[in-house]
């Protein structure tokens, strides 16, 4: 069946990228370090030898098929991160993809130590998971989210040993 919002599109302010299967979107306020994070998960998957793309950087356009969010870019922009002070670079490009979680990166604070329950980022009349993950530097950001979601990258890892 039909879902009467299939088509309906929307440019975000946004950088997309898949992981092996799983897309991910990473939202937030310029300056929030989504580009730098979306590029550290592109690196660890490459270093696990994990299939990984850039879809868009900045401006990620959100269209509704089937009751999902499928994430693609403006053409001007097409294969292109910036390197915040440093440059722009061009990476493997994937035209589109679903997008599996939704990725707010942000300060950690005592406020805002544990993020509420059940988040989600909508557009379109489309929701999809959201995760906050905060920018420490400690861990690389893929391990994090390979850490707090492993279902959707479970199949992926190979098993130890």
């Amino acid at each position: 069946m039909r879902d009467a919002r299939d088509g309906v599109s929307e440019t975000v302010h946004a950088t997309a990228i898949v992981v092996a299967h799983t897309g991910l979107l990473f939202v937030g306020s310029s300056g929030a370090g989504k580009s730098g994070m979306a590029f550290a998960c592109l690196q660890a998957a490459l270093r696990r030898g994990w299939n990984a793309a850039l879809i868009a950087d900045d401006r990620t356009c959100l269209t509704v098929a089937g009751g999902r969010l499928i994430a693609s870019c403006p053409k001007p922009i097409s294969g292109l991160l910036e390197i915040r002070g440093s440059g722009i670079v061009r990476l493997r490009q994937r035209d589109q993809a679903v997008m599996h979680l939704a990725v707010a990166p942000g300060e950690a604070s005592a406020a805002t130590r544990l993020p509420p329950d059940d988040e989600t980022f909508a557009c379109n009349g489309v929701s999809t998971p959201l995760l906050r993950l905060w920018r420490d530097g400690a861990a690389d950001p893929l391990s994090m989210l390979c850490a707090l979601q492993p279902a959707l990258f479970l199949a992926f890892d190979p098993p130890a040993g």
